[in-house]
């Protein structure tokens, strides 16, 4: 299977997003876990933290381009109908980028 093969490059980053999912979830459960804020500013601090931030939102971020494969080979192989697998794509699309601009508006707020 080379590069340029159909499906390498999704399947590819699919797996790098679950696996940097996965690390970062460990390591928000051990951050909370030692760290524990009590309050909502406590957790504004902490998240409006440079490190967490980022992470945060590169969590988020590889979460919806997760999703995105995820649901577009889904789509691909059970919609056959060009207008319906059309559709359905592009409704999904729409939806994750709404969702990411909302997870991006939120991260930015915590960070003011």
């Amino acid at each position: 299977m080379t590069w340029r093969a159909s499906g390498f490059r999704a399947w590819l980053f699919q797996r790098l997003t679950a696996i940097y999912m996965a690390l970062f979830l460990v390591w928000f459960a051990f951050s909370a876990l030692f760290y524990s804020p009590d309050n909502y500013l406590e957790w504004k601090a902490w998240l409006g933290c440079g490190i967490t931030s980022t992470a945060t939102a590169v969590f988020f971020l590889a979460l919806l381009y997760h999703a995105w494969v995820g649901m577009r080979d889904v789509v691909i192989d059970y919609a056959h109908a060009f207008v319906v697998r059309f559709t359905l794509l592009s409704l999904l699309a729409l939806s994750l980028v709404f969702m990411g601009l909302w997870v991006l508006q939120v991260l930015f707020k915590a960070t003011l």
